[in-house]
């Protein structure tokens, strides 16, 4: 009975997130041409290649001994790795907000370290104690599937908003880390020009950093509907 109310609850909170993300996602879609806009292209195309914008900024928050990896025309995410210590920075040569995405993850960088860590060890506990309980629950392994539910529950909440915590973090903070590198670049962009790409950045975060948020959310919630519906069907 309680894995039921359980599910019935994380499915109606699935239709909200549902709903919300396609709402936002409506917004993204409407602003996405902003990234492929030519004019704000050109101005960023005057500005040095990735790594080196990312040297720079590394420079500017005094934290030079991060490794910097360019990734190949394959490459669709950009990351700071905390095992390594180092950036990955995907294709992103043709799009203005490059020099964000960079300020991002050179965030990342001078984050909490213990943080850091903290969200890449529960993290991959996460998964493998969801795989591992999903797995037992589908061959009713599981002697009280519900204490099992509840920790996994405790364990989305925790990692959410740790994960919300750092990447929104990251977001808020790159927009003002990537207009103060633009305003050191006077000799490639005019004042105007910085304020035009900053004012750009502005309308793709007030959309983009709730729709990161819903869609975790949402991704974690996904997982706790997986283990119940396994665990109800599995006790039958």
């Amino acid at each position: 009975m309680d894995l039921i109310v359980l599910l019935i609850s994380s499915i109606i909170i699935l239709i909200i997130l549902a709903v919300l993300l396609r709402f936002n996602g409506k917004n993204i879609k409407s602003i996405k041409s902003i990234g492929c806009d030519k004019r704000l292209n050109e101005i960023t195309n005057k500005l040095p290649e990735n790594e080196y914008v990312c040297r720079e900024i590394l420079k500017m928050i005094k934290n030079e001994n991060v490794k910097i990896k360019v990734g190949n025309e394959n490459s669709q995410s950009s990351l700071y790795i905390v095992a390594t210590n180092s950036i990955l920075i995907a294709n992103i040569k043709n799009t203005f907000t490059r020099i964000q995405t960079i300020a991002h993850e050179c965030i990342h960088s001078i984050q909490d370290k213990r943080l850091l860590w903290f969200n890449f060890i529960f993290s991959n506990i996460y998964l493998i104690y969801f795989t591992i309980i999903t797995i037992l629950a589908l061959f009713n392994k599981l002697a009280n599937p519900s204490i099992y539910s509840n920790i996994l529950v405790m364990m989305s909440v925790l990692a959410y908003f740790v994960r919300s915590y750092i990447e929104t973090d990251a977001m808020i903070r790159a927009r003002f880390l990537a207009k103060e590198y633009l305003a050191r670049k006077i000799d490639c962009v005019s004042e105007n020009e910085v304020d035009t790409i900053v004012s750009n950045y502005d309308r793709l975060n007030e959309i983009g950093v709730k729709f990161y948020n819903f869609k975790l959310l949402f991704d974690y919630v996904v997982k706790i509907v997986v283990f119940l519906v396994v665990a109800i069907w599995g006790c039958k």
